[in-house]
């Protein structure tokens, strides 16, 4: 029989000497495999486990529940968000009111590029709006997680190098296994029809479109917010105010380029 995967994470209520090692002790004994084990905020720990039967994991739950040095938090099949806290150490946060909103500082660098990347290994369609003030790393965020998720990027409107705003592409660029990155206020004060006429071609392709700056977007659009399915906030600090104000009073520069050029 082949074996699954499962996660679970305890709270250290008194991290006596030894305690790791008595657990490891107990898996063990119990044939589950020990994956990824990693430390995760605040006095928790995170294992990646493989065993064979269910009712081994319901009998580790049970003999973990008698344990008074540790607390089960999570003990169950692993999400996306688990591999990741195993990996990196910390949870990605969601927001309480949006939990399709997901918010990193630009210290998580490395923790947003792993989670991109496993949101476009994810075959059709899927549009992510990433939302940011400028030169926090958004597009560079976007291109390294297609190279980790070995996709191919192509910027239908783009201020990173210079800016871009495509009015068709060739036909090896219609692919689904392509990385579509939109940018909303290049496309909103830049184009002209037949680039809304293409940016509505990739829309209906099945597959991942990544707009930054969604609300400019949709407000230019017939597309809604209800129409993303993630959305990424990236700040310098929690702290930070995302804001659109200086587009909005200045529009845009002379020379053709955003106030939210990278």
């Amino acid at each position: 029989m082949e074996k699954k995967e499962w996660y679970l994470e305890y709270e250290i209520q008194y991290n006596r000497p030894g305690l790791l090692g008595d657990i490891s002790s107990l898996l063990g004994m119990m044939a589950i495999n020990i994956v990824t084990i990693n430390g995760v905020e605040n006095s928790h720990r995170g294992m990646l486990l493989l065993c064979k039967e269910e009712d081994q994991i319901t009998r580790l739950r049970s003999i973990l529940n008698t344990m008074d040095t540790i607390k089960i938090t999570k003990l169950r099949k692993p999400k996306l968000r688990d591999r990741l806290a195993v990996r990196h150490g910390r949870y990605i946060h969601s927001d309480i009111d949006d939990r399709k909103t997901f918010r990193f500082n630009r210290e998580d660098l490395g923790l947003l590029v792993d989670f991109m990347a496993e949101l476009f290994m994810k075959k059709g369609h899927k549009l992510i709006g990433i939302r940011g003030m400028p030169r926090v790393g958004k597009t560079e965020s976007i291109v390294a997680a297609s190279v980790s998720a070995n996709k191919r990027w192509l910027f239908v409107s783009s201020t990173l190098l210079k800016q871009t705003v495509r009015n068709q592409l060739i036909e090896e660029e219609y692919n689904e296994d392509n990385l579509y990155i939109i940018d909303g206020i290049v496309s909103a004060k830049r184009a002209n029809e037949r680039h809304w006429q293409l940016v509505r071609e990739i829309m209906r392709l099945p597959a991942t479109k990544v707009i930054e700056h969604p609300d400019i977007f949709v407000q230019e659009t017939e597309y809604k917010m209800d129409d993303f399915d993630y959305i990424i906030e990236l700040r310098s600090n929690e702290d930070e105010e995302i804001t659109y104000e200086p587009v909005e009073k200045q529009g845009m520069k002379e020379d053709g380029f955003s106030m939210f050029d990278f």
